[in-house]
C-alpha cells in the first residue's frame, strides 16, 4: 500500500484524529490529510470539503492518484454547511485563521451538541479562538506543537465541555506543558508582544492605554510561563 508523507503540521493534526472515525476535513485543499489517514488504515472514510472549486478538484485528483475512489466524498460548501451531523464522527479544520474557525463552529452548533471531536489548527487569531471555545461549551483537551522550518504551529484537540478559565497569556499561547517545543513557542509570543509594546511607545489616541495595559499583562504572563516551563525541564 502506498504511503502519503504529511508535513509536520498536518502529521500533528493526523495524530489527533480518533482511529476509526469518519472524518470531515474542512478546507481540505489537496485532501492530503484524509488520504494519508485512509491509506494508513486509521480511518475508513472522509468528506473533503472546501469553499472553492479549485481546491476540491485537487482533492479529487489526490484521491484518484492514491486509489481511494469510493472512500472519500467531496463537498463544495462554506465550512460545515454542506455536511450532515450523522455523516461524520470527527472534524478537522486546519490552516485557517482562528476567527474563521470560530465562525465555522458557530454556524454548526451540532458539533457541541453531539460532542464531536474537533482537531483545530489555527494560523492566526489564537486568543480569539481559545476565548470563543471557552465561551461556547468547548474544552481544549490537548495542544500539540509542530515545527516546519522556522515556523511553529499549534494543534488543538477539542471536545464539548466546560473549560477552566484561561489567563490572558494562556489565551495567546495555550496552557503550559512540558513539550520540547514549548519554550520556543513561548519565546515567539514574548517577542511578538514586546515588539507590539515597543511599537506603541509613542502611540496616542483613544484605546491605546487599554491596549498597552493588556499587552503588558500578556507579556508578563508569558514570561512567568516560560520560567515555569524551564523549571519543568530541569
Amino acid at each position: 500500500m502506498r504511503r502519503l508523507e504529511l508535513s509536520p503540521r498536518l502529521r500533528t493534526v493526523a495524530d489527533l484524529v480518533p482511529e476509526g472515525a469518519r472524518l470531515a476535513d474542512v478546507g481540505t485543499d489537496h485532501a492530503y490529510l484524509p488520504a494519508a489517514l485512509i491509506l494508513e488504515g486509521r480511518i475508513p472514510f472522509a468528506i473533503a470539503a472546501d469553499l472553492r472549486q479549485g481546491p476540491l478538484d485537487r482533492a479529487r485528483a489526490t484521491v484518484r492518484e492514491y486509489g481511494l475512489t469510493g472512500k472519500a466524498a467531496f463537498r463544495l460548501c462554506d465550512g460545515l454547511r454542506g455536511i450532515r451531523p450523522d455523516e461524520v464522527d470527527a472534524i478537522a479544520i486546519a490552516g485557517m485563521g482562528g476567527e474563521t474557525i470560530a465562525a465555522i463552529l458557530e454556524a454548526a452548533p451540532w458539533t457541541r451538541e453531539r460532542d464531536v471531536p474537533l482537531i483545530l489548527q489555527p494560523m492566526s487569531s489564537m486568543p480569539d479562538l481559545r476565548s470563543w471555545l471557552g465561551e461556547n461549551g468547548c474544552q481544549i483537551v490537548e495542544e500539540r506543537l509542530a515545527r516546519e522550518g522556522d515556523t511553529l504551529y499549534t494543534v488543538l484537540s477539542v471536545r464539548a465541555g466546560e473549560m477552566k478559565p484561561m489567563t490572558l497569556a494562556e489565551l495567546w499561547a495555550g496552557r503550559n506543558s512540558g513539550a520540547p517545543l514549548r519554550g520556543a513557542w513561548l519565546d515567539q509570543w514574548i517577542a511578538r508582544t514586546q515588539r507590539a509594546l515597543a511599537g506603541m511607545a509613542q502611540a496616542q489616541g483613544e484605546g491605546v492605554p487599554a491596549r498597552r495595559q493588556m499587552l503588558e499583562e500578556v507579556c508578563g504572563g508569558l514570561i512567568e510561563m516560560k520560567k515555569e516551563w524551564e523549571q519543568w525541564r530541569r
